[in-house]
């Protein structure tokens, strides 16, 4: 019986974790210039646009045939692109 009790703590445990966990965000921006790179937060700067779009965004683009966007590496840190260059807060 304890045992059987037990168990069915864990499992209301584990479905309650289950039930709270969020998903991750993940965003594809781009700014004005064209540069396009991913991050997990939208950032606000003054006097910069930036244009937010799914994670899954960027698989349903033809980057290599794109002149008017570039698609940037990961950058360590927060921090935008602009014309090419990472500007760190």
């Amino acid at each position: 019986m304890k045992m059987r009790n037990i168990l069915i703590a864990a499992l209301i445990g584990a479905g309650s974790l289950a039930a709270t966990a969020g998903t991750a965000s993940a965003y594809v921006v781009c700014n004005r210039d064209g540069d396009c790179w991913h991050t997990e937060a939208r950032v606000r700067v003054p006097n910069a646009r930036f244009d937010y779009h799914n994670d899954d965004w960027y698989f349903h683009q033809k980057w290599e045939n794109d002149r008017n966007r570039h698609w940037r590496d990961y950058h360590e840190g927060r921090g935008y692109y602009r014309n090419g260059l990472w500007i760190q807060f």
